[in-house]
């Protein structure tokens, strides 16, 4: 790690007593950043989840297309 010049230290412990922002707007864009970040895992989530299935449906499709039917489409909802 790289040392910090005298004026990043001063600079840090002291800021520029200005406010940049209140504590309630900070709280707001958190729980919006907390929001989106849960929307995309999710997304994601659901997404190698559909991708996982897909793989398991073509090992099955090799030996029972009913089978890889059924894997298919066990959850209707997450095929879009």
């Amino acid at each position: 790690m790289v040392d910090m010049t005298d004026f990043q230290k001063s600079f840090l412990a002291r800021g520029t007593g200005q406010t940049l922002f209140t504590q309630k707007e900070f709280d707001e864009a958190l729980a919006i950043a907390k929001a989106e970040i849960m929307a995309m895992a999710i997304e994601a989530t659901r997404t190698a989840i559909k991708i996982e299935r897909d793989e398991c449906a073509k090992l099955a499709e090799e030996t029972d297309k009913e089978l890889a039917e059924k894997i298919r489409n066990r959850l209707p909802s997450q095929n879009n």
